[in-house]
């Protein structure tokens, strides 16, 4: 079964963030000053279990899902993600990726392959620790995420790179990170610094766009476009004419792709999100702990992704909202 939104964008993917807890302080994602020891995170209770996580997702799989990632919060916080994977890994999907900014990845690695991962995306803004541990709120170096990086890829994990580059703070690490990813066989992405959430301090004038930092790579190493690997596909790709592998751009603010977004959120918390700007979720988790059978939450689903009408990015740029509309937090939804 395919379910089509009000674009006739059909569901495609599902991001599941498992917490909404992180133990870094990211200033575009959980600024320290806001998420601090009295913020009210989730208790347990509330979250989602394993089995709820299952169950949720095989009905989403029944509904066209193909792709499959788990966010956060730091999902390594999680004690049971390699479970939560492995009730992934039995649906009848192409991929299942995981989020995460890389400081556990070392003692992690092997269990998450394991349990059926495929692949890994690294959030990682600086190779030196000056600039990282500013932008992360002073909770991690570079070298344990590094080592990550490198366990994930030693089990047979793809792994790509996130970068979120903000002007005046760390686009000077970005001709640093693209020599020391090249030719590793990973692929460093460039994201534009988003107007996601609230909390974050967004200001246009610090998002450097891609086409500048397309301009910056290529005087330095000539780059070529590649076609999508696929319909929807968040980044856009350029290979190196030299060899030296490949480096994608998320151009969220820019060069707006809402027209092709095939992607749902599902929170910690079992509500479900349509868009990465939304306003408001549709809460999932009463349905769920009833007695209702999976087909009637299943209607109840594709009601929901009937519904939508989200393209915020498109809408943003031709200045028909407001961008301080209040808006969900990314640490609740996941990137």
């Amino acid at each position: 079964m395919t379910v089509y939104d009000q674009h006739g964008r059909h569901l495609r993917d599902l991001r599941i963030s498992v917490t909404d807890r992180c133990n870094f302080r990211c200033r575009y994602c959980m600024p320290a000053e806001i998420f601090d020891q009295d913020y009210a995170f989730l208790p347990k209770e509330h979250m989602l279990t394993a089995e709820e996580i299952g169950r949720l997702a095989r009905i989403f799989v029944s509904l066209g899902v193909r792709k499959l990632r788990i966010t956060g919060g730091e999902p390594l916080l999680r004690k049971d993600l390699p479970e939560i994977i492995t009730r992934l890994a039995g649906l009848n999907v192409e991929d299942i990726s995981l989020t995460t900014n890389g400081s556990l990845l070392v003692r992690n690695a092997a269990k998450l392959k394991q349990a059926g991962l495929h692949r890994v995306t690294v959030s990682l803004d600086a190779l030196d620790d000056d600039t990282f541990l500013y932008m992360n709120g002073g909770k991690g170096r570079v070298q344990p995420v590094l080592d990550g990086i490198d366990a994930a890829a030693a089990e047979g994990l793809t792994v790509k790179i996130n970068m979120v580059v903000q002007k005046g703070i760390n686009d000077e690490a970005v001709l640093p990170m693209v020599e020391y990813f090249r030719n590793k066989g990973h692929i460093l992405r460039m994201v534009e610094y988003m107007d996601v959430g609230n909390t974050n301090g967004w200001n246009r004038e610090h998002v450097v766009s891609t086409k500048e930092l397309l301009q910056r790579i290529g005087e330095r190493w000539p780059l070529e476009p590649v076609e999508p690997n696929y319909l929807g596909e968040v980044a856009s790709r350029y290979r190196f004419l030299d060899g030296g592998g490949e480096v994608g751009f998320i151009s969220s603010v820019t060069q707006a792709f809402c027209s092709s977004c095939t992607r749902a959120r599902l929170s910690a918390d079992g509500t479900l999100y349509t868009c990465l700007f939304a306003s408001q979720g549709h809460p999932l988790q009463h349905l769920l702990r009833s007695d209702n059978r999976d087909e009637e939450l299943a209607a109840a689903i594709s009601s929901i992704w009937g519904n939508r009408h989200d393209q915020y990015s498109l809408e943003r740029g031709t200045g028909k909202i407001i961008t301080s509309a209040a808006k969900v937090e990314m640490s609740h939804i996941g990137g």
